[in-house]
């Protein structure tokens, strides 16, 4: 092929190979755990053997030789050759690592190193040599081809023509020598070809009637079939591709036979396929079921994600002109205007609930990295774990998927690492030597909770008191005073870790107060349930999106201030006398408890009356928020403030209100400092 990739071509192989890749992490872990299990064994094999025909078109020839070798290994085990150990699998991981790195090399279009001989080696079996990987076609479908006089020039491989071109000559045996190859097909010959490998032409369409009528004579009658077996598919692929392993699946001593639907009965022209053993022909399908056209099949687009994010930016903006009409509109005076904005907001809602289902993907595509994560960090630290996940059909916005993919692997490890007990040490406990990491997935609202558990030893409140006053995070007295909850906020502090020993897993006191940071920077909450002896919960929420917000506008002094509506429980009048002052704090009287009050006003640099109290939910934390008036909701997008103004606890962005002002959007659960207080520059003064 020419060394030129045809881009388009490439960007299609990269982004299929990619999504077979991500899938085959997860089914080799799987495979692992349950070798016996033919359907996954063969869903890996077709895997590789997938991208090794897609690198082959494009001439990556360092892929084809990974996945012809990983192809070879698992045909065994199809055979019953082998038995995949852990050895082998240890190699077939490695070869999926190593051939992502392929992929990111030729997404960058430099060429890729081909893989280690010490790999290769692994993924031969021992006494056997391995088959050669596939450069042109091994196997003619009939006599072989001449070869090229000394003196030529080499042709570049392209297997499609090569295997064309040998089909046709099969095609042509029976009558004619066939002519000398002009590198070319006709374009019925190319219909004749495809109507040969995939069963019966569409119902009107014919075939030349140079099209040879005998080639399979002695085969079996087969006229009423529309199909053809999983092994002759395979079979073809692998003559297309190259020649399959010794001890590939035996294939039928003739094969049976594809009809073709043209004006006159004419017999298929694919030759037999010579192998050692015979099968059964497999009965044919029945006539109703008619293969339907790949056009039919074929409901999604794909688009690239910089226009999905335009068309959101797009509808944001649409929202905002929604929001100023909707404020300039006559209200209760039944005019035309009046009712052609209502149209508009109807419409307007749609369109925005479509654009963001638009950006919306399984969360299962970020929990497929997962299993591999758990499976090498186990080996690693001599224990038995095996990863359940739940939920995986939960859609969510793209953009938080990525975001939460640090996040939730420094929960695994950790998890892993401190949660999880050696198997002889569980076993000592009374429970079962393998331990188990729990990760699921669920929508609330428009809110995403997922939760990492596991069924380890759990957190004891008083190692965590304890360890928090050595590392100097407060004094006894302090520490006497927290509840287990706010025992177990303490490993979101910096620097803190209840391991002995530093190694390169954990201990080091990094992961834990950095998820918190990135759960926060989304506008999400996090909190930690334990109980000694028998695990702990992890729980993040995070918003569904992170482009359209739904807020509670509310006004301090002359600033208007956006609350995020997830946060918001209640909103109440403040009467006097219900302030009150306890333990150093102001609260609020309310509910038969007594609510800490916070000042929006001082913090954000306003002066107010505070007449109004917001309720909030902060992560287990419940606040009331003194505002001078309540505005009402709205739909907003949020705008980052830029670098000079990013990281400002308490701000995720900006947006404009439906008067054309200026309201900062609020990040409630950045308001609290670590140690889950609310920021000094909130307190209100006695």
């Amino acid at each position: 092929m020419s060394v030129e990739l045809d881009n388009e071509l490439l960007n299609v192989f990269l982004i299929e190979a990619r999504e077979l890749l991500e899938t085959l992490g997860e089914q080799l872990v799987d495979l692992e755990a349950s070798p016996e299990d033919s359907e996954l064994l063969n869903a890996v094999f077709r895997a590789f053997h997938t991208v090794k025909g897609g690198a082959g078109f494009l001439g990556l020839n360092a892929m084809v030789e990974l996945c012809h070798r990983a192809e070879d290994l698992l045909n065994e085990a199809r055979n019953g050759a082998i038995v995949l150990n852990a050895g082998l699998m240890d190699a077939l991981l490695e070869s999926l690592d190593l051939l992502n790195d392929m992929m990111r090399a030729a997404d960058a279009g430099v060429p890729a190193e081909p893989a280690p001989r010490s790999l290769l080696d692994r993924l031969v079996i021992p006494g056997r040599a391995a088959s050669a990987a596939p450069v042109a076609l091994a196997v003619p479908i009939s006599a072989p081809r001449q070869p090229a006089p000394a003196a030529a020039p080499a042709k570049p491989y392209d297997p499609i023509e090569d295997e064309f071109e040998a089909l046709l000559d099969a095609a042509r045996a029976d009558r004619a020598p066939a002519p000398a190859s002009t590198g070319t097909i006709s374009d019925d010959e190319f219909e004749s070809l495809l109507d040969s490998l995939y069963g019966t032409a569409a119902p009107g369409a014919s075939i030349d009637a140079d099209v040879p009528s005998a080639s399979v004579a002695d085969a079996p009658a087969a006229a009423d079939s529309n199909a053809i077996s999983d092994d002759e598919f395979e079979a073809l692929l692998d003559q297309l591709y190259g020649t399959a392993a010794p001890g590939d699946a035996e294939l039928p001593t003739q094969a049976a036979p594809v009809a073709v639907a043209v004006a006159e009965p004419v017999a298929p022209a694919v030759a037999p396929i010579a192998a050692p053993v015979a099968e059964k022909p497999k009965a044919a399908s029945a006539p109703s079921e008619k293969r339907q056209p790949a056009a039919a099949a074929d409901t999604t687009v794909r688009v690239d994600t910089h226009r999905l994010d335009s068309l959101v930016d797009a509808a944001g903006e649409l929202v905002l002109v929604r929001n100023r009409l909707t404020n300039l509109a006559p209200r209760g005076t039944n005019d035309p205007m009046e009712r052609a904005i209502g149209e508009l907001e109807r419409v307007a809602e749609d369109l925005q609930n479509a654009v963001l289902r638009m950006r919306m993907q399984p969360v299962g595509k970020l929990f497929s990295r997962f299993p591999r994560i758990v499976r090498d960090l186990a080996r690693q630290l001599g224990k038995e774990i095996e990863l359940v996940t739940e939920g995986e059909d939960t859609d969510i916005d793209r953009t938080v998927v990525e975001a939460l993919a640090d996040p939730l692997v420094h929960l695994l490890r950790n998890a892993v690492d401190h949660g999880i007990e050696m198997p002889d040490v569980r076993e000592d406990a009374g429970k079962s030597r393998s331990g188990t990491v729990r990760l699921a997935a669920g929508q609330y609202g428009d809110r995403i909770v997922i939760t990492v558990t596991d069924d380890g030893k759990g957190m004891d409140p008083e190692v965590l008191r304890r360890k928090a006053v050595e590392k100097g995070l407060m004094d006894e007295e302090q520490a006497a005073r927290l509840d287990e909850r706010e025992c177990y906020e303490i490993v979101f502090r910096p620097g803190f870790s209840t391991a002995s020993q530093v190694s390169d897993i954990s201990g080091r006191g990094v992961g834990m107060d950095v998820v918190k940071t990135k759960i926060v920077e989304l506008g999400g909450t996090l909190s930690i349930d334990s109980r000694v002896g028998h695990g702990s919960t992890v729980r993040l929420s995070v918003p569904l999106t992170l482009a359209i917000l739904r807020v509670l506008m509310v006004r301090v002094g002359n600033r208007l201030l956006s609350l995020p509506m997830s946060n918001v429980a209640e909103v109440f009048e403040l009467a006097e006398g219900q302030v009150q002052e306890l333990d150093g704090r102001v609260v609020a009287a309310h509910r038969n408890r007594a609510l800490p009050l916070a000042d929006l006003g001082n913090w954000a640099g306003a002066q107010g009356r505070g007449g109004h109290v917001v309720v909030v939910q902060i992560g287990h934390q419940t606040l009331g928020c003194l505002v001078d008036e309540v505005l009402g909701r709205e739909d907003v997008m949020a705008k980052p403030l830029g670098p000079f103004l990013k990281g400002v606890p308490g701000v995720a962005g900006a947006t404009i209100t439906g008067d054309g002002r200026i309201s900062l959007v609020l990040d409630l659960a950045g308001l609290a400092d670590d140690s889950g207080q609310v920021l000094p520059s909130l307190r209100m003064a006695v």
